[in-house]
């Protein structure tokens, strides 16, 4: 890695161009809150027009994070092998085609497959958003970046609701579903289009031997005239080393802790709707009131996602990343325990139970988009190092969807085995276990370069450059030396060829 260039990246000043890499990326973040959390909205609809069973509404909605889960995992290590660039445009692709494909599924089964695969492109968006974003931003506002671009998953949920609730005002019919899962297809052609003028990851370049793309790119970045002449020795990787000693605490923490929080973040949030109509709205009787009266209740509680990614914001760099974890952990598990405790106070109608059970949810909401759902997809991308950075945010990430998706199955059968409040309860419990993963196995990145956590020395000394340097020198000579051979070769058997009669 060449360690001038990559001090450039970490103190440059904030510019235009830093604004456009992070808004690009932040927006496919947007998009994966929308189209993960729309099916949320649509389910009622899509329940009264197909009638399906709790084990496929459980698989429905978690058709996507199972296609996340390989999308995280084949993408992500694509990203480190092909580039950040490439891997933006394929991802949303996906976004385009597929968002589209659901819109006119004609049955279950079209339906689940067209959302498994939209759930490919969501799931490559989050290992190449959260690299990109973390490679080209400066060292003393990274946390925040990444923290803020984050928020947009929280903005896409809000637009979700908000876009399922007009939707429903305008068009009260069962159809209303199709128009919210292809809507998304319109803001994924636009992103799609802008990020074809982005640049490559410096960082990623470096890695590669790409001094004059490097260099160039630099450049764009800081606003200077960078020119990388040598570069320290960058090691190729596999999978593997995800388990080696050197990063099996790093892969622990970040895949286990996200693996917990997918869990109870969606597995409660996919149905959140229908458990509002359950428990808070079940005196209507009409399935649109109740909806309606639902997905409201969804929206307002939806506003305190966006309230604590705010709160992450002002924190991340003060508190650090392991302290708002935590803490995070420990408020969405007193979160749900209200939850579970509210039918003490009333029932659907109460004001007493209203009350108790909006607090929870709001709680719950607001304490894990302060902590653990902002930081999961931040500490990945910081705690390893440039070569299998995607490779380890991509696997934490699928670790992330697994549990996504057994809270997308589970959650409804726990539900009708033991019923509404029992289940909060099993959620805050397991909330008491990412707190204590994080506690045991947190490294703090807050303050840190790239280079100072992945171990790289922070200088280099004269005679390393020279050295550096030389061993370039040799290998364009070997390179130029080859040209030449060839060239005689071509030449005398041109020669020869000239002679024979």
């Amino acid at each position: 890695m060449s360690i001038e260039a990559t001090r450039a990246l970490d103190n440059a000043r904030l510019s235009k161009e830093h604004w456009r890499v992070w808004a690009l990326s932040a927006m496919g973040i947007f998009l994966d809150g929308f189209d993960l959390f729309i099916i949320a909205i649509a389910l009622p609809f899509i329940n009264q027009q197909f009638s399906p069973s709790d084990h496929l509404q459980g698989l429905i909605v978690s058709a996507a994070p199972f296609g996340c889960i390989l999308g995280a995992t084949v993408f992500g290590r694509m990203t480190d092998k092909l580039g950040r660039k490439i891997l933006l445009l394929l991802n949303i692709l996906f976004f385009v085609i597929f968002a589209a494909c659901t819109a006119f599924a004609w049955d279950v089964s079209s339906l689940i497959l067209f959302r498994f695969l939209l759930g490919i492109g969501i799931g490559a968006d989050y290992p190449v958003s959260s690299t990109y974003i973390v490679e080209n931003m400066p060292k003393r506002l990274r946390g925040k970046m990444l923290v803020s671009g984050f928020g947009f998953q929280a903005l896409g949920m809000l637009a979700a609701a908000a876009t399922g609730l007009i939707i429903i005002l305008v068009h009260p019919e069962v159809n209303a579903w199709r128009i919210m899962l292809g809507i998304a297809v319109i803001p994924a052609i636009i992103i799609m289009l802008l990020r074809l003028t982005l640049p490559e990851s410096t960082r990623w370049l470096i890695h590669k031997g790409d001094l004059e793309k490097a260099s160039a790119a630099a450049s764009k970045m800081t606003g200077k005239k960078i020119k990388i002449d040598a570069i320290a020795a960058s090691s190729e990787a596999s999978f593997v080393d995800l388990f080696t000693p050197r990063y099996l605490k790093r892969t622990i923490l970040t895949a286990g802790s996200w693996f917990i929080m997918d869990i109870v973040f969606y597995g409660i949030n996919f149905f959140l709707p229908i458990i509002l109509a359950t428990l808070a709205f079940s005196h209507h009787t009409d399935y649109i009131t109740k909806d309606i009266a639902s997905i409201k209740g969804d929206a307002f509680t939806d506003i305190f996602l966006v309230v604590g990614i705010f709160v992450a914001i002002l924190l991340v760099d003060t508190w650090g990343r392991i302290k708002l974890q935590s803490v995070g952990f420990i408020g969405m598990a007193v979160g749900f325990f209200l939850i579970a405790s509210a039918h003490f106070f009333g029932g659907s109608g109460d004001t007493a139970y209203i009350v108790v059970l909006f607090a929870g949810f709001i709680l719950f909401n607001l304490m894990v988009n302060m902590g653990p759902n902002p930081i999961t997809f931040l500490l990945p991308a910081e705690l390893f190092p440039t070569h299998i950075r995607a490779t380890g945010h991509g696997f934490a990430s699928a670790c992330g969807k697994i549990g996504a998706a057994l809270g997308g199955i589970g959650v409804p059968v726990l539900m009708i085995a033991i019923g509404i409040p029992e289940t909060m309860a099993v959620a805050g419990i397991l909330c008491l276990l990412g707190f204590i993963l994080t506690a045991v196995l947190g490294y703090e990145t807050k303050g840190k370069s790239l280079d100072d956590i992945s171990g790289l020395q922070k200088t280099m000394t004269d005679a390393e450059v020279a050295l550096l340097n030389v061993q370039r020198d040799i290998q364009k000579l070997n390179h130029d030396i080859k040209h030449v051979e060839t060239a005689l070769t071509k030449a005398i058997d041109k020669m020869r060829n000239m002679q024979q009669p």
